[in-house]
């Protein structure tokens, strides 16, 4: 199939359609900054954004989801019995995600869907979801994606690419799933060549406008003990205050928590998968009582050790990181993925 140009005049018509066949998320502003939300009556989409404040990595890890539910009344027959939530995943499509979040699904799919263990909830949603990338005309300033594998027009995990032309986006199918949602479209007309070279022209606008450069080549030559043990750890970690923002915000942090929820009157439980952090203390908290990174320092280093090394080592292929700049942008106490990276590099 042929890309197809919208005006943005229709865009909206356009969007409301694909609700017929899709549950649809897009960019809504809320107070300063945007988040995805479902296209619901009464929602207003603004594609006027650099990128949303929290990644949309909810759509396949919720922050809080029930995993199973069980009964402790020993006059039930299936008390202790867990039984799965039943979940309705639906077809969904989200318009609007920027490359660098796309790009970050494929690097947490390495964990979710492995050769040995599959995570049934994450692939499930993944799977019934149909990405539509929004091309970045304006990189914020925080932003590194060139450096971490990825870029503002980078289709990897894409579905669809939208160029945005200024008063029309064209619509780029990059897969069978991309191919079956523009089908999908009320309105519209085939891509013609002017439109192209307007496409053409914003990309190479956008690739001379640059985005920080980062070093990361010498990470997988480094010795992993000898950046353990690097100097600058105590530093980095002063003004950390564990507040878990970092984590929250990034694409690219998966970890989680199961934790059982009992209510005594009914003796009825929840077992619920909740978002955690590695930076808080409990994360690494032992039965025993044991705390393998009980100090700040402790997990300040393995959160980047993780990102820029343990990750380089075991896959060698790229950063855990997509360098959406989100880290660096709400951090309150300004620590800076890119100058830590930049220090390991120069080790």
């Amino acid at each position: 199939m042929s890309a197809k140009i919208f005006s943005k005049d229709e865009w909206a018509g356009v969007l409301e359609g694909l609700k017929d066949a899709y549950e649809v998320y897009v960019p809504v502003k809320e107070g300063d900054f945007h988040n995805f939300r479902p296209l619901k009556e009464g929602t207003r989409p603004s594609f006027e954004f650099q990128n949303t404040r929290m990644s949309p990595k909810f759509l396949t890890e919720p922050q809080s989801e029930r995993m199973f539910e069980y009964t402790l009344d020993k006059n039930q027959p299936d008390a202790h019995i867990l039984k799965e939530d039943e979940k309705e995943i639906p077809p969904r499509a989200v318009v609007g995600i920027r490359p660098c979040d796309a790009f970050a699904f494929q690097l947490v799919k390495r964990n979710f869907d492995t050769p040995r263990y599959k995570d049934p909830y994450w692939l499930k949603r993944y799977e019934a979801t149909t990405f539509v990338g929004l091309g970045c005309n304006d990189p914020c300033e925080t932003c590194f994606c060139a450096s971490a594998g990825s870029g503002p027009f980078d289709r990897k995990g894409l579905d669809v690419l939208l160029y945005d032309l200024g008063d029309a986006y064209l619509a780029q199918p990059l897969t069978d799933k991309g191919e079956a949602l523009l089908e999908k479209t009320d309105g519209g007309k085939e891509a013609d060549e002017a439109s192209w070279k307007k496409a053409q022209g914003l990309t190479r606008q956008v690739a001379g406008k640059g985005s920080r450069r980062v070093s990361t080549d010498k990470l997988r030559e480094k010795d992993v003990n000898a950046l353990y043990e690097a100097p600058f750890w105590e530093d980095v970690a002063f003004s950390c205050i564990n507040c878990g923002t970092c984590t929250f915000l990034c694409p690219t942090c998966w970890c989680f928590d199961i934790q059982d929820e009992v209510q005594m009157l009914p003796m009825v439980g929840d077992r619920m998968r909740n978002w955690d952090s590695c930076m808080f203390p409990l994360f690494t908290l032992h039965g025993s009582g044991h705390n393998p990174r009980s100090s700040k320092t402790e997990r300040v280093r393995q959160r980047f050790m993780h990102k820029l090394k343990y990750y380089v080592d075991k896959y060698d292929d790229g950063i855990q990181c997509v360098g959406c700049g989100r880290c660096v942008q709400f951090c309150p106490v300004n620590i800076d993925i890119r100058e830590i990276a930049e220090k390991m590099n120069a080790l």
